[in-house]
């Protein structure tokens, strides 16, 4: 039987969207400029037209990608008129708008994002005042964040009444969960994407791709021993994480690891499923390649917590024994 595309009226209604002039790129919460990256690397004609960072580190990081100049700014202290939007009828403007997701996963203890709740992941409530305040509007805004932005319960009351927000100023949005393995990139790393786009036009997500290679095709062979971490400092670094609770201390990994067996043996799919978000929060940017945890292995979910140099980048891992091959994880090898 022949397959066909799934269809639906707003294909019929609703007319692509197609950017012909020049990019204006706007990213809030913009970190290093991952997403200014994304358009550089697809030879997309675009400007580095505005930054709102509020932390310098991140943004000294940008200027010295980007070759740009900018300043750390707070969201909290801008206005619209601060985007500079103007001339849309020469200029594409692009905002990005991925929030802090923090308050959304169960690492950062599900305070969410209610408006006026004073959270980082709240701040997403700033966007929408920058919004009402411009004269002019982007044409085109994406959001990235974890998947539980439209978990049931307050998450997903908050989610829709984004989304209604923003029909109103007269954006048609646009939002798949979508994994990175199956786009290209040798990570399980799943996120929510949503595009809206100024006016009635259709927008489609690209279909999956199989994926070609795995990281152990990017790493270099040798790794100079200044990407290492001493031991010495490697310790002081683990006991500030462990007193801050970010990593798992052995007994917590131990109590965590019967925890698991006794839901394999007698939970359900949901239960699983939410360990494994346990344990992927876990990991943060922070804790490097501290704590490691093994997928699936069998009937049971096996857990390993290593106390090692911590390496800056996936060879110096390797060459020192440690290799992240969990199914939650760096996808480093083809089975």
């Amino acid at each position: 039987m022949d397959s066909f595309e799934q269809m639906n009226i707003f294909d019929y209604l609703r007319k692509p969207f197609k950017i012909t002039n020049k990019i204006r790129l706007i990213e809030l919460f913009g970190g290093i400029g991952s997403q200014a990256m994304a358009l550089r690397n697809i030879g997309a004609d675009f400007e580095h037209h505005f930054l709102v960072e509020f932390d310098p580190a991140p943004v000294k990081s940008y200027n010295a990608i980007h070759g740009t100049n900018f300043e750390p700014l707070d969201i909290t202290k801008i206005h619209g008129e601060d985007l500079k939007i103007t001339e849309t009828d020469k200029y594409t403007y692009i905002m990005t708008y991925s929030f802090p997701c923090q308050d959304l996963s169960i690492a950062g203890k599900m305070k969410g994002m209610n408006r006026d709740s004073g959270t980082r992941s709240g701040l997403l409530w700033e966007v929408e005042r920058l919004l009402r305040e411009c004269q002019e509007l982007p044409q085109v805004l994406v959001m990235e964040n974890v998947t539980q932005v439209h978990s049931e319960g307050e998450n997903q009351k908050n989610f829709y009444e984004w989304i209604e927000f923003l029909s109103n100023i007269g954006y048609c949005s646009y939002w798949q969960d979508m994994e990175a393995s199956q786009y290209g990139m040798p990570q399980h790393r799943d996120r929510t994407i949503m595009v809206s786009l100024l006016g009635e036009y259709q927008f489609k997500f690209p279909k999956p791709v199989k994926l070609e290679k795995y990281v152990d095709e990017y790493l270099e062979s040798k790794v100079d021993e200044k990407y290492y971490l001493k031991s010495d400092k490697t310790q002081i670094l683990l006991d500030k994480l462990e007193d801050k609770g970010i990593i798992l201390t052995d007994r917590q990994t131990d109590r965590l690891s019967l925890t698991t067996q006794s839901t394999i043996q007698n939970g359900t799919e949901s239960q699983i499923a939410l360990l494994q978000d346990m344990i992927q929060e876990s990991q943060t940017e922070k804790q490097k390649e501290v704590v490691y945890a093994k997928g699936f292995r069998g009937t049971k979910i096996e857990f390993e917590a290593h106390k090692t140099d911590i390496a800056y980048c996936l060879t110096a891992c390797r060459e020192k024994g440690v290799q992240n091959l969990g199914e939650n994880f760096v996808l480093c090898k083809k089975n």
